[in-house]
């Protein structure tokens, strides 16, 4: 199992990513997690297209409304590509339409196979993990029904093992929300990823990496096993985007 999991976007390490998928190639990009925003998912959408592009990948939606109940059939699409591309938004509305798609087991089984990596940030990455309690301070769950027509789910995948917070300390949680659930899961001693904007989490098959941007002083949040640094490659977005 390949997984390339971020607060925004590449963070300061897309030579991991590079590493973990190979040359620029063909790229599901999944925004699902958007569909509660229909005045600006297109947006939403383009924003992860234009910088795909510029780094030499050929991206294509794959669309999760279209396979309502097809889980077969997505994952026959999905096996077409080497590398999934999940953009934030709402994580309890992408937990929603992954279960309603068979997105969840088709990509379970695509990952256990080693067919392809899937790359996520903010919700995108959230999903992945076991449990949402305490992500419903920063997504609203409220928002699932009228976007998906169906209760939200509050279990992730579990693909890895504990919580991850995105944006801590970052430009883009500019009430401080997130960082505020972090330190809420640190008092309470649940074991998470606290994620600035830079920073990223590595799977490649029994390794699991946390990279951190240099200079950073990070809090204990549970077992961690293996940490690298790196500097900033700049990567931002300003806090009038849709909330991830």
């Amino acid at each position: 199992m390949r997984l390339f999991l971020s607060s925004y976007r590449f963070g300061a390490h897309y030579d991991r990513l590079a590493t973990l998928a190979g040359p620029p190639s063909r790229v599901a990009v999944i925004a699902n997690a958007c569909d509660a925003w229909p005045a600006a998912r297109a947006a939403a959408l383009t924003s992860e297209l234009v910088p795909l592009r510029a780094l030499g990948y050929t991206p294509q939606e794959i669309d999760l409304r279209e396979f309502v109940a097809q889980a077969a059939e997505l994952e026959r699409r999905l096996a077409d590509f080497p590398l999934v591309w999940v953009r934030g938004g709402n994580t309890f509305v992408l937990r929603a339409q992954f279960a309603r798609s068979g997105a969840d087991i088709a990509l379970a089984r695509l990952l256990a196979a080693d067919t392809l990596v899937y790359a996520g940030y903010s919700a995108g990455a959230c999903v992945l993990t076991p449990d949402f309690h305490g992500l419903d301070t920063l997504d609203d769950p409220a928002e699932v029904g009228p976007a998906c027509g169906i209760e939200p789910l509050w279990e992730g995948m579990a693909l890895v093992d504990r919580a991850i917070v995105p944006h801590v300390d970052s430009t883009t949680d500019p009430d401080g929300g997130c960082s505020r659930l972090a330190t809420w899961y640190r008092s309470h001693g649940i074991a998470h990823w606290a994620l600035t904007d830079d920073d990223v989490i590595v799977v490649d098959g029994e390794r699991t990496e946390e990279l951190i941007a240099a200079g950073r002083a990070q809090p204990e949040t549970g077992r961690t096993l293996s940490r690298s640094v790196s500097g900033r490659d700049g990567a931002q977005r300003g806090p009038s985007a849709p909330r991830p």
